[in-house]
């Protein structure tokens, strides 16, 4: 009986027929010469069919862990089954720094690198423009190495895994610094509306959280070197440690109250010591050019009682723009609107339809691991480099060892 395996929050059963975790880049190749089918398996925090293969999936976790300094301390080499929580350790330990971090720092770099996942930050470019090298074993065994000075390089970053196994990547890394972390709680419509820009700049990093129950934010998360005192804007500095989800313990987060604090402990929102939970949430997102910002919380105010129904938290953050030909980001200064749901798809999924309906003239484009239902061709409209990142998938990948439904779907294939 084959093993069943499901994704992170348990909404996805993959298809695959077996897993395997090759312990070198030999084993790879070897396993990539027995199938006709594969897609890898990062740490599972996908809540699509992304991964999803009929074939065989591979996780990379069994790779020897590899962290290399660059010589002139700019960059860091590293292998393509570490997460950022290990990473950023290491790093910190050399006195260097990643320039930004997901919530979460339990994800794995190459899986959100892949996906385009982000931080927060206006001036930050999400995590995969920290890539400046990439080693790609191909569908044949060939390993292929990328760098900026590469013309394909922008296409190959935020690949989906259409092109095949991300062995290596090299990052950009700075001198490490520290941070401290304050949660303001009740900001009201009017201050948001009036001061949203303001808001969002306030910090190195900033989140705001609302359960769209109220017209207000609940809290707002902000990340800076410098200490800060009094309101924000009429928000009020919490009395305590604070967690996005009310009820949820607050030990599980990063050091709050404005106590200073190494860069890896204060940029995620959760502690590495601590192991979510799985299977109690869906998430879905989407990214708006940060121009309309204050239109596409109004086009999701429209909607609170509905949304409210099914959400735990939605978080707001902004990114910054980029190159990368499948970012959210491309090209666009963005604010991002994240959703935490219920753990349940029937009931999730006529609301999530109806935010993408809400918020398409905006220009919406939804993270590639989340929920969604945005038709493939509107997806493919939404880029202007996607034909030339079809076009380099094909010569990665021209037997389509790498496809899945889901790729064939958005490629059009």
């Amino acid at each position: 009986m084959r093993e069943r395996l499901t994704n992170w929050a348990g909404n996805i059963v993959f298809g695959a027929q077996r897993l395997h975790r090759p312990g070198s880049v030999d084993e790879l190749r070897e396993t990539l010469a027995g199938t006709s089918r594969a897609r890898v398996l990062g740490s599972g925090h996908s809540f699509n069919r992304l991964a999803d293969t009929d074939g065989d999936l591979i996780s990379l976790a069994g790779l020897p862990r590899m962290v290399e300094i660059g010589p002139d301390r700019t960059t860091v080499r590293a292998d393509g089954g570490i997460r950022y929580g290990e990473l950023a350790t290491r790093l910190a330990a050399e006195g260097l720094a990643l320039h930004n971090m997901a919530s979460l720092p339990h994800i794995s770099v190459a899986g959100a690198v892949a996906t385009a996942t982000h931080g927060s930050g206006v001036r930050h470019g999400n995590l995969a423009t920290a890539v400046s090298g990439l080693e790609i074993v191909r569908a044949d065994g060939a390993v292929a190495q990328l760098t900026r000075a590469d013309p394909d390089f922008a296409g190959a970053v935020v690949h989906l895994g259409a092109l095949g196994v991300i062995t290596a990547l090299t990052l950009d890394v700075v001198e490490a610094f520290e941070l401290r972390q304050y949660v303001y709680e009740n900001l009201s419509a009017e201050a948001l509306d009036e001061h949203l820009d303001e808001i969002l700049s306030a910090g190195y990093s900033v989140s705001l959280f609302t359960r769209w129950t109220g017209t207000g934010i609940d809290q707002v998360w902000l990340k800076r070197a410098e200490p800060l005192t009094g309101d924000l804007f009429g928000a009020t500095e919490a009395d305590g440690p604070r967690h996005p989800v009310p009820g949820m313990p607050a030990l599980n987060c990063t050091e709050q109250g404005g106590v200073p604090g190494p860069w890896h402990t204060r940029l995620p929102h959760f502690r590495m010591e601590f192991t979510p939970s799985s299977g109690e949430e869906l998430q879905s997102e989407w990214h708006v050019p940060r121009s309309s910002g204050r239109d596409a919380l109004a086009a999701v105010a429209a909607l609170r009682e509905r949304v409210s129904a099914v959400l735990q938290v939605c978080e707001v953050r902004t990114i910054a723009a980029d190159d990368l030909w499948l970012s959210p980001n491309h090209e666009r200064d963005s604010l991002a609107l994240h959703f935490t749901w219920i753990a349940d798809t029937d009931a999730v999924l006529p609301v999530v339809a109806e935010v993408e309906k809400a918020i398409a003239p905006l220009g919406a484009r939804p993270h590639w691991g989340k929920v969604f239902s945005t038709d493939p061709a509107e997806l493919r409209a939404a880029y202007p480099r996607f034909g030339d990142f079809a076009e380099l998938a094909g010569r990665f990948d021209p037997a389509g060892k790498f496809r899945n439904q889901w790729l064939e779907s958005l490629l059009g294939a």
